[in-house]
């Protein structure tokens, strides 16, 4: 057979064909080109984000100290537990077959035996979770717990089932103390609150990471990408706080919080007056930083009388509510009306202005005619004639008055606004709330006189002991601050606090001149005699003012002190929201208190009391121990202590003694009765009440009861009027020995600086 010729039409098709076949090799040729060559690395980093798995490196958070190197914040070793669910599955087809859940059983009972608040169906629910690498079991596991599941695990052979991963959570070595202060950080470690939140980024270090290979069940697998980036561990903050110092300011704010049924919380801070590093801030009640999400006892009784169901919306938005309310650090985000603590800035203005002098003359009818408004004194008979030192330490509105009038709106707009009081102190905490001040520009006449004695604006706490130390260290504003120093982890000090101060107000000697007026006030007859301590010149300043809104019986007490007065080095302020027990003045809520806390703090930071004579004679003595020693010596011993005797029986030894040794008792009038041979105390006294009673009535009925005094609160009680007997143990009605101590607690009780009416 003849071969037959391709035609013309074929061979072109075919050329065609070949052509087209030539440039689909010639395409793929030119695609493995690139992707060998110009692509390599962006396919390379596909299949390597598939084969590894990037984990995040965790940077242990900066320790946080007081001043003392006292840790107050720092990092402890925790566990998260979790599981790989797909490798669960390849076990269980490999060991049961498809479609089955003993491995499953098995971990989720090992597990849930283990872990307190972990359910068996939990980790069931778990493991069905096949598409992920893992699944979290339980977080913050401690090391006891751990070591049981490293041994369940080794048991069991779930190596490539059950993990536990070491976590460094923040841990609070002093539980709630400074808790408004130091903060706390969320479950991811940042911080929220207090220094914790203000340093967060020099706190936080910068995280690291590991990377590693694995298979599709999550196992671990040899590759040449793996990598570890090492984490870089946060700073160490030093705050300028002492732990002593912050306890015993606490100790102080929940006792007057407990005494005087404050409704809206207490506040409180000590500051240095010459660099203003706050040596102890607080609000009560406090809360427990390593619990923060846990609320306080009386923020649980608000929440279970609020009749909302648990778990309601309007539960929920309360429990939130109080939670933010607990947090609030008081000292500085809220404000109120300061009252007569402001006469200070006041009489520091007015001397500095030379408008008046300590010994010029005023007289107090008590009120005072402002542009045909009658504005009132808190004493509305009037104190009559005062000298200028005398309306400060009497708290006189209307010589306030006339002192502000004489400056005039101008001179006094600018020595507010030089004192602090315009702006915010600047602290390094966040949430500083500004205070509420008259604008320049519509201060008025009227305005002047009711600021003079400190009412109709608002201050934050922080912001009023700012500007009383100003008066207390010489004149000068400084910048408040929390943290003194930041040191990085190879131990350079990265940061160090600024106390140059911004700027003086008020001169030197002005300054002298009031700290002694406010001193005299104290330890004589003014309106801050129950700020005295013993053996120290406190200079203070009460007040009282009403809060504004519907109800006008609420009312802030606070107290503004600084010490020694000739020589300040700390100053305190308290103030106390809504008291609702006994006297609400601040010279009954709020000064005993700050006296309490000077009397603790002051030897603790090494200032030396010095006793005049007359304290030296009403100064509590210590009974000794005189069991086995002869009558002679007590006797001795006793006079040479300034304390009078009785002997009881005709041995020569002393067998038993009443009070016993170690009791306190005043050394005017004190008296030990001495037990000799077969003698024992066998006399009884019923314990009179003493409540109400004045200072002098009760130490008489104490006395002639044949009983002992220890006094507690006001010691200067013979210096003034009007002391009174707030509290005794024991009881009235206690039957006791004869010679026992009765501890009582005077205190002033003149109710004073009331915010005035204006007609």
């Amino acid at each position: 057979m003849a071969k037959r010729s391709l035609g013309p039409g074929t061979l072109k098709r075919s050329l065609v064909v070949e052509l087209l076949m030539l440039a689909v090799f010639a395409a793929l040729l030119i695609r493995v080109l690139l992707l060998q060559t110009v692509d390599f690395e962006k396919y390379q980093s596909k299949v390597i984000d598939q084969l590894t798995v990037e984990s995040s490196v965790k940077a242990d958070r900066g320790n946080i100290y007081d001043r003392a190197g006292r840790l107050l914040a720092t990092n402890v070793t925790a566990y998260r537990v979790f599981i790989a669910p797909r490798s669960i599955e390849a076990v269980q087809e490999e060991k049961y077959g498809k479609g089955g859940t003993q491995q499953a059983q098995l971990i989720a009972t090992g597990l849930s035996e283990i872990l307190e608040d972990v359910t068996y169906d939990y980790v069931m629910t778990q493991t069905t979770y096949t598409t992920k690498l893992d699944r979290t079991v339980a977080r913050n596991v401690d090391e006891e717990t751990a070591e049981k599941i490293r041994a369940f695990i080794n048991e069991n052979e779930l190596n490539t089932q059950v993990y536990l991963e070491a976590l460094s959570i923040r841990y609070y070595p002093y539980g709630s103390l400074a808790c408004h202060l130091i903060g706390f950080t969320s479950s991811d470690g940042e911080g929220l609150y207090g220094i914790e939140y203000q340093y967060n980024e020099q706190l936080k270090g910068t995280p690291g990471k590991y990377i590693t290979a694995r298979d599709t069940y999550g196992n671990e697998m040899p590759y040449r990408y793996s990598s570890f980036i090492e984490a870089i561990d946060g700073d160490d903050v030093y705050s300028t706080i002492d732990a002593a110092v912050q306890a015993i300011l606490e100790e102080q704010l929940n006792a007057t919080r407990i005494e005087s049924g404050a409704k809206n919380r207490v506040c409180g801070i000590v500051m240095d007056v010459e660099t203003s590093e706050v040596l102890a801030m607080a609000t009560s009640p406090g809360f427990d930083l390593n619990d923060a999400w846990a609320l306080d006892e009386d923020s649980l009784k608000a929440l279970a009388e609020s009749g909302y169901a648990e778990g309601s919306d309007e539960y929920n938005t309360l429990n939130r509510d109080l939670l933010l309310s607990m947090w609030a650090n008081k000292a500085i985000t809220e404000i109120y009306i300061p009252g007569s603590t402001f006469k200070i800035i006041t009489a520091a203005t007015s001397l500095e202005e030379k408008i008046s002098h300590v010994n010029e003359s005023f007289t107090c009818l008590g009120s005072l005619n402002v542009l045909g408004t009658k504005i009132r004194c808190h004493k509305t008979e009037g104190h009559g004639v005062l000298t200028f030192a005398g309306g400060i330490q009497q708290s006189c509105n209307p010589i306030m008055m006339t002192l502000g009038l004489r400056l005039g709106t101008d001179t006094f707009y600018q020595y507010v606004e030089a004192f602090g009081y315009m702006e915010r102190t600047g602290i390094d905490l966040p949430g500083e709330a500004k205070g509420i001040f008259f604008r320049e520009d519509s201060y008025s006449t009227i305005d002047l006189a009711v600021t003079s004695f400190g009412q109709n604006f608002k201050v934050t706490p922080i912001q009023q002991l700012n500007a009383i130390c100003a008066v207390a260290n010489g004149g000068e504003l400084m910048t408040p601050h929390v943290v003194s120093k930041i040191v990085d982890v190879g131990g350079k000090t990265v940061y160090e606090a600024d106390v140059t101060a911004k700027r003086q107000v008020v001169s030197e000697d002005v300054c002298k001149t009031v700290s002694q007026i406010l001193e005299e006030g104290v330890s004589g007859n003014g309106g801050a005699k129950n700020a005295y301590v013993l053996g120290y010149r406190v200079a203070a300043k009460t007040g009282t003012s009403e809060k504004v809104g519907d109800d006008k019986e609420a009312r802030i007490a606070s107290t503004v002190a600084y010490a020694p007065a000739d020589d300040p080095k700390v100053a305190v302020i308290i103030m106390v929201d809504e008291p609702t027990l006994g006297s609400r003045y601040g010279s009954t809520a709020a000064a005993p208190y700050v006296a309490n806390v000077m009397e603790q703090i002051l030897p603790y930071l090494g200032v030396e009391a010095v006793y005049s004579d007359a304290e030296l004679e009403k100064m509590a003595v210590t009974v000794p121990n005189l069991n086995y020693w002869t009558v002679a010596l007590s006797a001795n011993y006793l006079e040479s202590l300034g304390l009078e005797y009785e002997v009881v029986g005709d041995g020569k030894y002393v067998t038993a003694q009443t009070p016993a040794s170690g009791a306190a008792v005043e050394k005017a009038n004190g008296r030990v009765i001495l037990y000799t041979g077969s003698e024992k105390p066998k006399e009884t006294i019923v314990v009179p009440d003493l409540v109400g009673k004045t200072a002098v009535a009760a130490n008489s009925m104490v006395i002639n009861a044949g009983l002992n005094i220890k006094i507690e609160g006001t010691k200067n009680y013979l210096s003034g009027t009007g002391a009174t007997v707030v509290s005794q143990s024991p009881a009235k009605g206690t039957v006791v020995s004869r010679g026992e101590v009765v501890t009582v607690t005077f205190r002033y009780l003149n109710d004073e600086e009331l915010a005035p009416g204006v007609e």
